[in-house]
């Protein structure tokens, strides 16, 4: 189980390392907690960190940087979302503790059993013992989430918290403008205002237009303009 979610190179799952790394998180009042959650990736400074907010506003990226950079840096990794965690037994912890960096993502959505909330548990102390990394995310602070064991509250609390904090509107173009730009696109600042203008205005939305604006741009060999993204995403 454990050996399926492990590569010398790049996690199972994984963005590829030139899409979601350091480089291309848009911090903005983020900045600390980037650079601490980079630290601890590469086992240099804390051990635990635990970031949370509202979706959309980058802890996937950030933990996804992380894999990526760890493993390029020849650490062993393994980054689990609710996707592996829901339809697994707890035992799925076992040995984890022996990696040099665990991701966890969307804690909210698989915490929230007994079992699952005493494998974690379990899995910090270990991880802890064994001197590696481990990086949570979950859109609920440690003191809010849904958590009956409250040995376990204390535990996600071990290292830094960070509640990640939004973007600005130009913040948000810089972030759109690099994705666009990884896929080959021009993104004229009059398009962006009108997707931030028009639609949902967190960066998981506008990237996922993003993508289908790049394919459609490909498939009809036009530039990303304001009349594409009209025949794209029709008006109602």
């Amino acid at each position: 189980m454990v050996s399926s979610l492990i590569h010398p190179q790049l996690p199972l799952g994984l963005e590829p390392g030139e899409r979601l790394n350091f480089d291309t998180f848009v911090a903005g009042d983020n900045a600390l907690a980037a650079g601490i959650t980079r630290q601890c990736a590469l086992g240099e400074g804390e051990q635990q960190m635990y970031l949370w907010s509202k979706s959309g506003l980058g802890k996937s990226h950030l933990l996804q940087a992380s894999c990526n950079i760890a493993a390029k840096n020849q650490r062993t990794v393994c980054y689990l979302t609710s996707q592996h965690m829901l339809q697994q037994p707890v035992e799925m912890f076992d040995g984890l503790e022996q990696l040099n960096l665990i991701c966890l993502d969307e804690l909210e959505r698989w915490l929230s059993t007994p079992s699952w909330q005493q494998a974690l548990f379990n899995l910090i102390n270990r991880v802890r013992d064994a001197g590696n990394s481990l990086i949570m995310a979950s859109t609920t602070a440690p003191d809010a989430s849904d958590i009956a064991l409250a040995d376990l509250r204390s535990r996600l609390g071990w290292g830094p918290v960070f509640q990640l904090q939004s973007l600005s509107d130009a913040d948000k173009y810089q972030a759109m403008k690099i994705r666009a730009r990884q896929s080959g696109l021009d993104l004229p600042q009059n398009v962006a205002d009108y997707l931030l203008r028009r639609y949902p205005r967190n960066l998981t939305d506008l990237f996922e237009r993003l993508s289908v604006l790049d394919k459609a741009a490909m498939s009809m060999q036009r530039p990303l303009t304001i009349p594409l993204i009209k025949t794209v995403f029709p008006e109602r």
